[in-house]
């Protein structure tokens, strides 16, 4: 699942839900869903994920 890795990535970045939604230019409410596997991203809310992060795709999706 896509919210094991965000988490994943967001604790090895030191950013909190609030400030890695605002670098991706998303809604909080919407990161936590998708960090909670409630949702999924579209490929454009994903790559603007993968520009917050700074990481590559296989980062954002290993294991999908």
């Amino acid at each position: 699942m896509i919210g094991n890795n965000l988490w994943r990535l967001r604790a090895a970045s030191g950013l909190s839900q609030q400030a890695l939604a605002e670098k991706a230019k998303i809604d909080r409410r919407y990161y936590q869903d998708l960090e909670a596997s409630k949702a999924c991203p579209s490929v454009a809310v994903a790559a603007k994920l993968k520009k917050a992060f700074g990481c590559e795709w296989d980062d954002l999706l290993n294991g999908l």
